[in-house]
C-alpha cells in the first residue's frame, strides 16, 4: 500500500469516527463516509471490501481510544486492585458517556465475532486486565465469570445512564454511588467497611 493509500485509508476512518459522533451509527454508510471524504462512492471497497470491515477500522479507534484512557487513569499512582478494578470502572462507564456513538460501535455483536477483522485481539487484553484484577480482589471466585458479570453490570449502568432511564429510578447525578454499589455487589464490601 502507497502512502496515498495509508492517507485515503486513514482519512475514511476519520470521516466515519467524525460521522459517528455527529449523527451515530445508522449514518455509517459506505456511500456517505465516501461522499463526505471527496472520493467516489466506489473508493472505499479499495480499502475495506466489506462494509464490516470499515465498520472494524472505525471500532478499533475506539478500543484505542478506550485503552489509552485506561491506562491513562491506572497509571495516575499505586493503587491497590480494587482501587484499579473501581478506576477502570468508572473510565469505562465515561467512555460510554462521552462516546455514545462509538460504544454502541465497539460491542455490535456482528464485528466482535467477525473472525478475520481482529476486534476480539482489540477487546479482549481490556478484558484480561479486567479479569485479572477482579482476581487479585476476589481469589476465591471464577475471575473471569465475576468480571463478565461485573462488566455486564456496569454495560447497563452505561446504557441505562444514557438513556435516562436510571436516574428516574436512582435519584441523583452522580455515578459515583452508585458505581460504588455496583463493585460491592460483584467485589464484596471494602475491608475496612
Amino acid at each position: 500500500m502507497t502512502e496515498s493509500d495509508t492517507g485515503l485509508r486513514a482519512r475514511l476512518v476519520d470521516v466515519g469516527e467524525e460521522l459517528l459522533a455527529s449523527e451515530g451509527p445508522q449514518a455509517l454508510t459506505l456511500r456517505e463516509i465516501a461522499r463526505r471524504a471527496g472520493v467516489s462512492h466506489g473508493a472505499p471497497r479499495r480499502y475495506f471490501p466489506t462494509h464490516l470491515e470499515l465498520l472494524s477500522a472505525i471500532a478499533r479507534r475506539g478500543f484505542d481510544d478506550l485503552a489509552d484512557r485506561v491506562g491513562k487513569a491506572l497509571s495516575r499512582g499505586p493503587l491497590d486492585p480494587r482501587a484499579q478494578v473501581a478506576t477502570l470502572a468508572r473510565t469505562y462507564v465515561d467512555f460510554a458517556l462521552d462516546r455514545p456513538g462509538m460504544y454502541d460501535l465497539m460491542f455490535r455483536h456482528d464485528l466482535l465475532h467477525s473472525g478475520t477483522l481482529g476486534l476480539r485481539g482489540t477487546s479482549l487484553p481490556l478484558f484480561s486486565l479486567f479479569a485479572d484484577l477482579v482476581g487479585e480482589v476476589r481469589p476465591e471466585a471464577d475471575a473471569r465469570r465475576t468480571a463478565g458479570a461485573l462488566w455486564a453490570n456496569l454495560h447497563g449502568v452505561a446504557q441505562l445512564w444514557r438513556w435516562r432511564s436510571l436516574p428516574l429510578a436512582v435519584p441523583g447525578e452522580d455515578l459515583g454511588p452508585l458505581l460504588d454499589t455496583v463493585l460491592a455487589a460483584h467485589l464484596g464490601p471494602e475491608r475496612g467497611r
